[in-house]
């Protein structure tokens, strides 16, 4: 396989570079706007957004992961062809959409007269915009060059625009901008993945930024790293781990995360710490909690006097208590060992909202993600032809057709 072959969503794929001028207009939509999928009218007429899938995912148990993956240890997943069983019903704009979910944090910012209280939302903002790849172990489709998703949440107060604007190498860039004019978010996605054996690790490269427009403020940061474990045997599981460095460019003010990874006993596993700093590299806030619950910001002095105390005890409780180890071979999950012990003297920051009881059964989307690719009544008349919900091949996973999304994909579609 040459450097020029592409990562598609099927065993087949695009035949050159010019079928990939995307046009969806003979495209089948499959809608899927029965009651079955959760959508609601209102009293009032308003059409409420659906609480769940038109379909449940289709079990990958028959699979064999290995006797595809095996040939791939060691190569970047962008240069390879991939079975659609791997997938979810979204692509990879909608799912960048997903950063939105918690846009309550970046409101809340806009509110703070100062620039410290400001960057710590800003920091959970970032930290929230990775929480949906919690449990979401399937891969979004590949967009087409040139496909695009619109996305107006009146509710949440923001408007959201992506495309897909390269295709070597893949670029995906969005641009969201609040309804009440007092943000934007802006970013491009150059998602690099590659396959070690028994996992496969994606590192998100490029830029994000958030535009504070009233406090006239740009903050910047990329991604930490996001690895899947287990893709050969046993439980998927996921693991954000690296340090994320959120820049006020405007104030010189800094907020320093780290992703921790695993370890050896599993103590870490979720975690993120780190501190705000001013221009003068003055610690002012110290930020703690997990990326899969929630977040915190506490006075420096009081976390570490309070870590130092913990320390103590956690030695005086290893004389009693043998802990055991994870082996150097095992990739499993380590137990999750505790909720986020919130330092008395803390401010919570975030926390996560509670996935719907069916998210297991839909590959493990949020009530948000569950809305993503729904056609709403009349949208298909103002919708671009480009856009995301127009691809037959996602519909027809959504509904529940593996044989048709897997036929929507091949190149006589677009």
């Amino acid at each position: 396989m040459n450097s020029e072959e592409e990562f598609y969503d099927a065993e087949t794929g695009l035949d050159s570079d010019d079928s990939c001028e995307v046009s969806f207009k003979d495209a089948t939509v499959y809608d899927g706007k029965q009651t079955s999928n959760g959508s609601t009218l209102s009293q009032n007429g308003v059409w409420g957004r659906r609480t769940t899938l038109p379909a449940p995912m289709f079990s990958r148990n028959n699979f064999s992961v290995w006797g595809f993956l095996k040939k791939c240890i060691g190569m970047e997943l962008s240069k390879i062809t991939m079975p659609i069983v791997f997938n979810e019903p979204l692509s990879f704009l909608q799912r960048i959409s997903e950063y939105m979910e918690h846009t309550y944090l970046i409101h809340k910012a806009c509110t703070l007269s100062d620039s410290i209280e400001r960057m710590q939302f800003v920091a959970a903002f970032a930290v929230s915009a990775v929480a949906s790849q919690w449990d979401r172990t399937g891969k979004p489709f590949n967009p087409l060059l040139g496909e695009t998703y619109e996305l107006v949440r009146e509710d949440e107060g923001f408007r959201l625009i992506s495309e897909q604007v390269s295709h070597h190498p893949p670029i995906s860039a969005f641009y969201t901008e609040s309804l009440n004019q007092d943000f934007v978010f802006h970013g491009s996605i150059y998602p690099k993945l590659k396959f070690w054996g028994k996992s496969v690790e994606a590192e998100p490269k490029g830029t994000i930024t958030l535009e504070l427009l009233k406090h006239r403020e740009a903050y910047t940061w990329t991604n930490p790293h996001c690895c899947i474990h287990n893709v050969i045997l046993g439980k998927l599981w996921i693991e954000q781990y690296g340090t994320v460095e959120i820049v006020n460019h405007s104030t010189g003010d800094k907020c320093i995360l780290n992703f921790k990874p695993c370890g050896m006993f599993g103590k870490e596993l979720h975690k993120v710490e780190g501190h705000i700093q001013d221009k003068s590299k003055k610690k002012r806030h110290v930020i703690y909690g997990k990326w899969t619950e929630c977040m915190y910001a506490i006075d420096p002095k009081v976390y570490d006097s309070s870590r130092k105390a913990e320390k103590k005890s956690g030695s005086d409780a290893k004389k009693h208590k043998q802990v055991s180890a994870v082996s150097d071979d095992s990739d499993e999950m380590p137990e999750v060992q505790e909720t986020v012990a919130m330092i008395p003297g803390s401010s919570l920051l975030w926390r996560i909202v509670p996935r719907p009881p069916h998210s297991e059964q839909m590959y493990n989307f949020t009530s948000f993600a569950m809305s993503l690719n729904e056609l709403e009544p009349g949208m298909e008349t103002v919708l671009a032809p480009t856009d995301c919900r127009h691809r037959p091949d996602i519909r027809a996973m959504e509904n529940g057709d593996i044989g048709m999304s897997l036929y929507k994909n091949c190149p006589d579609i677009y």
